[in-house]
C-alpha cells in the first residue's frame, strides 16, 4: 500500500488515533445498529410471518454462513488489488440490497437467494472492516483502535436490539419491513462514511501476490489456526448454544438470559478501553493464554449451573459471573488478536492477512455450533467441560506460540509492564 499519513508524524504522536478512525467507528455504530436490530428476528420473520418451516429458515441462515466463508478469500485479494474501502463497498452494496429485498420474501427459494446474497456481504465488509483499521491506524495506537472498534460495535447491537425488539411484531408483518428497510439504510450511511476516510493506495506489489505468500508465513498460520480453536470452543457456543443450555438445563427464563447477554455487552462497553490499556507493555501470547483461562473457567461455571444449582437464583447467579468473566476474556481478544495480525502482515498483503482471519473465524462459527449441537443433545453437560478443556489446550499452545513471534512484536506496544 502506499505511505499513509501517519508515517510522517513523530512517534509520540502514532498513539494518536487518526480522524479516519473515528470516522470509520462513527459509521459502524449505524451499521451496527441496523445489524442489531434486524438480526435477531431474520429466521422469526421467515417462519412466523412467511410460513417458511422453521427447519428451511436455519438452513436459509447456515447457507449465509457457508456464502460468507466462501468469499472471505476472495475479498482479501481483491482488497489487496484495489484496496480495502472499495472492496468494503462492494460487501456493504450487497447487504443493502439484499435486506432492501427481504419483504418480497414469499417462498423458501426466496429466503436462500437473499441468504447467499447476505452472507457474501458480510463476508466482504466485515473481513475489510478490520483491514481498513489497520492500514489507517499506526502500528503503536492499533490495540487501542481495534478495543474501541469492539466498544462502537456493541453499541450499535446493544441499541439495534432494543430498538428492534419495539418495532416489529408478528402479527403485522409490516413491521418487518421497517426493520429490514432501517438496516439497509444504514448499510448505505456507512458507506457515505467510508468515502469520508482518507485511504493509502494499494502498491503495485500487492498485484503479483497470492495466498502462498500468506502460507508460508508459519507464525501467522499458527495465530490463525489458535484463533480458530478460540472461536470453536468458546465465541461461537455463546450465541448459539448458551441459551438453550441455560433455559434447558440450568431452568433459567428467557428474560434472565436476555440480561445476561446484556451483562455481556456491558462488560466489554465499560472494560474494553480500560483492558486494551492494561495490556500495553505485556507480553501478547500471555495475554491471550490468560483469555484462554477465562473462557475454560467461564464454560466450567456454566457446566456448574446445569448440574448443582438449586434453583433459578443460584443458577443466574453462577451464569452472571461465567458471561462477566467471558466478556473479559473477550476484551482481551480484541485488544491483542487484530493487532498482532495487523503487525505480522507486510502492507502489500494486509488484506489477505485478515481475510485468512476472517476465514478462521466463519469456519469456527459453522463447526462450533454443528459440533457443539450434537454433543448438547447427548450429553449437555460434557459439551462445556469439552469446550472448557479446549480452551486450556489453546491457552497451553498459545505460551508455546511465543517463541516464534519476532521479538519486537512479542509485546503490545506502549506501556513499561513485563
Amino acid at each position: 500500500m502506499g505511505t499513509p499519513r501517519w508515517a510522517a508524524l513523530p512517534p509520540a504522536l502514532h498513539r494518536e488515533l487518526p480522524q479516519g478512525v473515528r470516522t470509520l467507528q462513527a459509521g459502524l455504530v449505524v451499521n451496527a445498529f441496523g445489524n442489531g436490530a434486524a438480526g435477531p428476528f431474520m429466521v422469526i420473520y421467515l417462519h412466523n410471518a412467511r410460513g417458511i418451516p422453521l427447519a428451511l429458515a436455519g438452513l436459509a441462515t447456515a447457507t449465509g454462513s457457508a456464502c460468507a466463508l466462501a468469499v472471505t478469500l476472495a475479498a482479501g485479494s481483491i482488497a489487496d488489488r484495489w484496496g480495502p474501502r472499495p472492496t468494503m463497498i462492494g460487501g456493504l452494496s450487497c447487504s443493502a440490497l439484499a435486506f432492501g429485498l427481504y419483504p418480497l420474501v414469499r417462498e423458501p427459494w426466496h429466503a436462500f437467494a437473499l441468504a447467499a446474497l447476505t452472507g457474501g456481504g458480510i463476508g466482504i465488509w466485515l473481513t475489510m472492516q478490520s483491514s481498513l483499521l489497520a492500514a489507517i491506524t499506526p502500528p503503536s495506537a492499533r490495540h487501542i483502535a481495534f478495543a474501541r472498534q469492539r466498544v462502537a460495535a456493541n453499541v450499535g447491537l446493544g441499541l439495534g436490539g432494543f430498538a428492534g425488539g419495539l418495532i416489529v411484531t408478528t402479527s403485522r408483518p409490516a413491521t418487518f419491513t421497517v426493520l429490514f428497510w432501517v438496516n439497509a439504510a444504514t448499510f448505505v450511511i456507512y458507506t457515505v462514511f467510508l468515502l469520508r476516510i482518507a485511504v493509502p493506495a494499494p502498491s503495485r506489489a500487492a498485484i503479483g501476490a497470492d495466498y502462498r505468500q500468506v502460507l508460508a508465513d508459519h507464525v501467522f498460520v499458527r495465530l490463525a489456526l489458535l484463533n480458530a480453536v478460540f472461536v470453536v470452543a468458546a465465541v461461537s457456543l455463546l450465541n448459539g448454544l448458551f441459551p438453550v443450555y441455560a433455559k434447558n438445563q440450568a431452568h433459567v427464563s428467557e428474560r434472565a438470559i436476555g440480561v445476561l447477554f446484556l451483562l455481556n455487552s456491558l462488560t466489554i462497553i465499560v472494560l474494553q478501553l480500560p483492558t486494551a490499556r492494561m495490556v500495553e507493555g505485556r507480553r501478547r501470547m500471555r495475554m491471550l493464554a490468560v483469555m484462554g483461562l477465562l473462557f475454560a473457567g467461564s464454560w466450567l461455571l456454566v457446566a456448574t449451573a446445569g448440574t448443582v444449582a438449586a434453583g433459578v437464583v443460584p443458577a443466574v447467579g453462577v451464569l452472571v459471573v461465567a458471561v462477566i468473566a467471558f466478556g473479559l476474556a473477550e476484551c482481551l481478544y480484541d485488544a491483542v488478536y487484530g493487532p498482532l495480525v495487523s503487525d505480522l502482515a507486510p502492507p502489500d498483503l494486509l488484506g489477505r492477512y485478515m481475510a485468512v482471519t476472517g476465514f478462521s473465524w466463519q469456519f469456527g462459527f459453522i463447526v462450533g455450533p454443528a459440533i457443539g449441537g450434537f454433543i448438547l443433545g447427548v450429553r449437555p453437560n460434557v459439551l462445556w467441560l469439552a469446550a472448557a478443556a479446549t480452551c486450556a489446550v489453546g491457552t497451553m499452545y498459545a505460551l508455546g506460540l511465543e517463541r516464534r513471534l519476532p521479538e519486537r512484536l512479542r509485546r503490545t506496544p506502549g506501556g513499561d509492564s513485563p
